[in-house]
């Protein structure tokens, strides 16, 4: 049902009479409140003569003072507060640029101008081209599903949504003679507002939002629609009549208090149900329909009975939605009867309350739960929230497979994160995304060519975590190539298993000769820079189930094998067993007993070397000392192979027990540019890791403007060497970090 745009009432001068508008808004205001109410209506009357800006949401190029005053006037029917009047009053007008939230801050309370800059935000959803069905970037729902879900992620406060909603109100009803935005606004009202209306149950809003913009989409259907219930709107209502006759006889009779209204029927849920169930206009039955309201829940069952015992009840046509409301909250009883001259009606049982909350939605759960002046807000502002999120559980009530199929495919709200790319398009991603999981789901090219990325703007790393609202562009190169970089989980490129998926198919699809080159590099790298020069690579090949040390190399190449996997697959080596968490403070006990086996015996005197301090994974050595055990050296100590060349006999063959201490100490080295801040930043990555910090040492170079730092360090096992390693050198200014011997 359209309703009619209604007239402000104009003072001697032809402006609009702020006092006797305020007077005729329902809700009461103290004196304060007024004066604050009036200033905001002034200010935006005020404001009319600066030079605006075409917003570009489609709204009509009308005085911003009344899209404010009429806002204000819904959100008044809705029973908000003085803030969100205010806010509702101002919006077009901060919107259009007349004002700004610098002018507004010295006059009006921060929770106004919090709420503003919500309503700003959402204003992005009307930037976007939604009215085209087609996939989007490959996602199967489009950008209809994207710009809702967007919406969810960046609502914080039922109430700003609320104000855009009474704007989007206010702005379909002025389009009816703006025949150039007419269309865009009915699209985007029809898309996301009219079903926002809906998932906040404020059912008067959703039923003009639906049909206003049906009317504007479908003119043909609309009016074709529109004939047939007037041409049957007196037999209607003579039906009507004689029906709340009849039940108010019954009804009183029972010594029920009732209240019976005739419903009318929406032209567009005619029109929906027409479509859904493949039927003439003559068989939807509920075009004629009461509404009967009591006041408490079980006078509406026994209501229930009373209709059934007057009229026979439908079978199938039965709906409790007060023992099952509905997911947006609706309660109400449904039957429908073939009532008097045989003809079907739909009679609707409720509360009072319940229709203030059918009516109001959200709103009505706010009267009832208190206030949100003073400290009844703080009490509910977080029920209020985790209401609103699951009430913006979007999915269209269709009745088909979609329904169910859009259930399924989208995580919640929470768990995904919603981008703009440069043409405005939503892209959907897992929470975490970075620009290269945005480059990939773009285009497997663009991922493959991504040099580079643009955040609102300004240049980020490809590893900066995306956030919802987001303009993202990606930086590419014509000879771009992948890089297995890409796929070291500890880097933090890829965040997303199918970009993940599509670089290491690209790498596989290369020649396997190149893959293991490639693959030889990574790894030497890798086992360099922790100093592991004397790594049995049989055996780890081995390990990682590959028969050869060249399919290692290949398979690492092709982005099959990570190195933190080879890494983790030398680790394991000393034993099959769960790699060790990292734990805070040092290690335990200093005795080294049961951590390596000398010539298959454990359980003997024997400590780690000092000049190579080797590291479960590494290849050791031991070397007989004359009263301290012992000495487990690495292979490839310098410090051994000269002790093997003057004592060969008292070198023997030591291995890694099965049970190695918690913590190890290892030697790092670091080179970086000079920079205020470096030390700091080391320091709490290790902190955040856990790792505990024996010992520091820095210096500065002033003639290269460099930094060298030494430090000790207790790891647990290589893979926490190469974890630490790979953040270290992530650190902004790091030129190296690298594992050294003494």
């Amino acid at each position: 049902m359209v309703q009619v745009r209604e007239q402000f009432v104009v003072d001697a001068q032809g402006q609009i009479d702020l006092e006797r508008w305020q007077a005729q808004l329902p809700v009461e205001l103290t004196d304060d409140e007024a004066l604050t109410l009036r200033t905001a209506a002034r200010l935006a009357r005020e404001a009319q003569s600066q030079n605006g800006v075409d917003p570009g949401d489609w709204a009509v190029k009308s005085n911003a003072l009344l899209a404010g005053l009429e806002t204000a006037q819904i959100l008044a029917d809705l029973q908000l507060g003085i803030d969100s009047l205010v806010a509702g009053i101002l919006y077009r007008s901060v919107r259009e640029e007349r004002l700004t939230l610098d002018q507004l801050a010295t006059t009006f309370s921060d929770e106004t101008l919090r709420q503003l800059r919500g309503v700003l935000r959402m204003a992005a959803i009307s930037d976007l081209q939604i009215q085209r069905e087609e996939p989007v970037l490959g996602q199967a729902h489009g950008q209809k599903d994207n710009i809702r879900k967007m919406l969810i992620a960046m609502v914080d406060d039922v109430r700003v949504a609320l104000i855009k909603l009474a704007e989007r109100t206010s702005a379909i009803r002025a389009v009816k003679t703006d025949e150039l935005r007419r269309q865009s606004v009915a699209r985007e009202v029809f898309d996301v507002y009219a079903p926002l209306a809906h998932r906040l149950g404020i059912g008067h809003l959703k039923w003009e939002l639906e049909d206003l913009s049906f009317r504007y989409l479908y003119p043909a259907a609309y009016r074709k629609i529109a004939r047939l219930l007037d041409g049957k709107r007196r037999e209607r209502d003579r039906f009507i009549n004689r029906v709340r006759e009849d039940l108010s006889k019954v009804l009183s009779q029972a010594d029920l208090e009732f209240e019976i209204t005739g419903r009318a029927k929406h032209i567009y849920s005619i029109w929906r149900k027409m479509q859904r169930k493949g039927i003439g206009f003559s068989q939807v039955y509920d075009i004629r329909a009461v509404r009967i309201l009591v006041p408490e829940v079980r006078d509406c069952y026994a209501t229930l009975g009373l209709v059934h015992g007057l009229w026979r009840n439908i079978p199938n046509e039965f709906d409790d939605y007060v023992a099952n409301p509905k997911e947006n909250g609706y309660r109400s009883l449904h039957t429908a009867v073939i009532g008097p001259e045989g003809k079907i009606l739909e009679v609707q049982i409720r509360t009072h309350q319940m229709h203030e909350e059918a009516e109001l939605g959200v709103c009505a759960h706010w009267r009832y739960k208190g206030s949100d002046s003073q400290g009844g807000m703080a009490s509910t502002y977080e029920e209020k929230i985790a209401w609103l999120r699951q009430v913006l559980d979007w999915h269209e009530e269709t009745g088909d497979a979609l329904e169910v199929a859009e259930q399924f495919s989208f995580d919640v709200a929470q768990d995904r994160v919603y981008v703009f790319t440069p043409k405005g398009d939503v892209v959907n991603l897992a929470n975490g995304a970075t620009p290269l999981d945005f480059a990939f789901h773009v285009h497997t090219e663009v991922g493959h060519r991504c040099r580079g990325a643009k955040v609102n703007g300004s240049i980020v790393p490809l590893t900066y975590t995306l956030r919802t609202g987001d303009r993202v562009e990606v930086l590419t190169s014509k000879d771009g190539r992948p890089k297995r970089d890409w796929l070291q989980s500890g880097l933090g490129y890829l965040k997303t298993s199918r970009a993940r998926a599509k670089v290491q198919h690209w790498f596989k699809a290369q020649a396997r000769d190149e893959n293991i080159d490639a693959g030889r590099h990574l790894l030497d790298r890798e086992f360099r820079r922790m100093a592991l020069t004397s790594v049995d690579y049989k055996r780890v090949a081995a390990k990682v189930q590959l028969p050869t040390v060249e399919d290692m190399y290949a398979a690492v190449g092709a982005g099959e094998l990570s190195s933190a996997q080879v890494l983790n697959a030398a680790q394991g080596l000393v034993g099959d067993r769960p790699e060790p968490e990292m734990k805070l403070g040092r290690g335990g006990s200093r005795d080294y007993r049961d951590q390596v086996q000398v010539q298959g015996v454990g359980n003997l005197l024997t400590q780690m070397a000092g000049c190579c301090k080797p590291l479960p994974g590494d290849a050791i050595s031991g070397f007989i000392t004359r009263g301290r055990g012992v000495t487990v050296h690495r292979a490839d100590c310098p410090r051994l192979i000269k002790l093997q060349e003057s004592t060969e006999h008292r070198i023997i063959d030591v291995a890694w027990g099965t049970q190695p201490q918690s913590h190890y100490e290892v030697e790092i080295a670091i080179e970086a540019w000079d920079r205020q801040g470096l030390l700091r930043d080391i320091t709490e990555l290790m902190a955040n890791a856990r790792l505990n910090v024996l010992a520091i040492n820095t210096q500065s170079h002033k003639t290269s403007n460099t930094a060298t730092m030494r430090l000790r360090v207790e790891i647990p096992n290589l893979g926490a060497l190469s974890r630490l390693l790979a953040r270290i050198n992530r650190l902004k200014n790091v030129i190296s970090a690298t594992r050294i011997m003494e």
